[in-house]
């Protein structure tokens, strides 16, 4: 008979993928086999959010600080930073469009789709969410760091931070290396925190994927497989076609990259949130080999402006509302359209539903019906889980490529000072 002990020394060798494998797994069966059971495991996934919740607005702002005042960064480098990052964000997503069009032209989901059966009352209430570029503008500058921190505004925070650390930058030595200190001892203290609620990671993800399969069931793939299916093959067009191009050029070891990148985008797939994966990801990338200062600015940022996967969605959903209503739009309404998306999108990922929120608006200035939102929403939930996952790896993928741009990374060599996740804290994991 094996020991306790044995057992428990071979589960600790089990990694944190294969933990969060093995828990979708289990989720999936038990929201199939006893749904109503299955329903009430959301509390699982609930907590399991929170949690990471609670940890990302003081780890931006401790390695965003670090990050530009603790390594002798002028304004001319933190502004070269985000001009490159930018160019890059406009230039990827436009890409990820490009592909949703083509994707969703040749495959035509939306043909034969009864659209006016379904109601139009949830489009219309989603399309009166408006957002225009003086919204977008208004929401990056926070009004109190307490408030944009409680509702965890990524992009307000890191607003925050740029402006703070830029102010630790011009005060006198003695008081500047007391911020510092705090600061890089805030940074390493939340990794340890990160690496602890990590631990919780599987039951959480199998609490998210057996609610979502015990409350929609499988069957909801039956009606709209097609356009799920649509989405599923563009962003492994845009995977293979985009990102792994990008990273080959980049000189980014891509076998590397992966094991540094399957965690944070499991979790994304498994919960359907950035928010739960951006933790690990800018732990996994530091880890990698980018700078702090890059994680740190990079990663926050792109989660507003650089979403390929959402981006790739709301091309492919509202050229199936289109082909589904029998509205034919040429090529250049849809080019059109695709413009009013890529630019309506940025920086509002803290709206609720915020593709719908964008698509609704987008179809009621093109004169679509929305009914097409009313439809999508059955199956938005898996739709969701996909282009999630591709906007984490995305982002990750983006500040590997600016720490070669910038000539400061050795990257799938660990940084000194960061300790492998799981060594000697008894944490599953340590494989990336």
């Amino acid at each position: 008979m094996t020991a306790p002990g044995t057992i428990w020394r071979r589960l600790r060798r089990v990694s944190l993928t294969q933990w969060i494998v093995f828990s979708m797994v289990a989720g999936t069966l038990l929201g199939w086999f006893t749904p109503g059971f299955a329903v009430h495991l959301q509390i699982l996934s609930t907590i399991f959010l929170r949690m990471i919740k609670e940890l990302i607005a003081p780890l931006i702002f401790g390695m965003l600080v670090v990050g530009i005042a603790g390594h002798g960064d002028d304004l001319k480098r933190v502004g070269r930073l985000a001009l490159r990052s930018i160019v890059y964000f406009e230039v990827v997503t436009t890409l990820a469009l490009v592909v949703g069009l083509v994707c969703v032209n040749v495959i035509r989901p939306g043909e034969g789709v009864p659209i006016a059966a379904a109601s139009a009352s949830q489009g219309a209430a989603l399309a009166a969410t408006h957002v225009s570029a003086d919204t977008v503008l208004v929401h990056v500058v926070p009004q109190s760091i307490a408030e944009s921190a409680a509702n965890n505004e990524v992009l307000q925070i890191v607003f925050f931070a740029v402006l703070f650390g830029v102010a630790v930058t011009k005060v006198r030595s003695g008081p500047k290396q007391t911020m510092l200190a705090f600061c890089e001892s805030l940074s390493e203290v939340m990794f340890k925190f990160t690496g602890l609620v990590m631990a919780f990671a599987p039951f959480g993800i199998g609490g998210a994927i057996a609610y979502t399969v015990g409350k929609n069931g499988l069957g909801v793939l039956r009606g709209l497989g097609l356009l799920v299916g649509t989405l599923y093959i563009a962003l492994i067009v845009f995977a293979a076609g985009v990102l792994w191009p990008v990273a080959a050029l980049a000189r980014v070891p891509i076998r590397r990259f992966i094991r540094a990148v399957k965690e944070p985008w499991l979790i994304a797939f498994s919960t359907a949130s950035s928010e739960a994966a951006l933790p690990l990801a800018m732990e996994e990338m530091e880890r990698f080999g980018v700078p702090r200062r890059i994680v740190a600015f990079v990663l926050p940022t792109g989660y507003s402006f650089n979403l390929d996967g959402s981006t790739l969605y709301l091309a492919v959903a509202s050229v199936f509302v289109a082909q589904a209503a029998g509205v034919h739009m040429g090529l250049g309404g849809q080019l059109l359209m695709m413009l009013t998306l890529m630019l309506t999108s940025k920086g509002v990922a803290g709206v609720p539903r915020a593709g719908l929120v964008i698509l609704s608006g987008a179809l009621t200035q093109f004169g679509l019906p929305l009914q097409g939102v009313a439809v999508i929403v059955g199956v938005d939930a898996l739709m969701d889980m996909a282009r999630t996952s591709i906007n984490v790896v995305g982002n990750c993928l983006a500040s590997a490529v600016m720490a070669k741009w910038e000539g400061e990374a050795e990257l799938g060599a660990s940084p000194a000072g960061v300790v492998s996740r799981g060594a000697g804290s008894g944490l599953a994991g340590g494989e990336a």
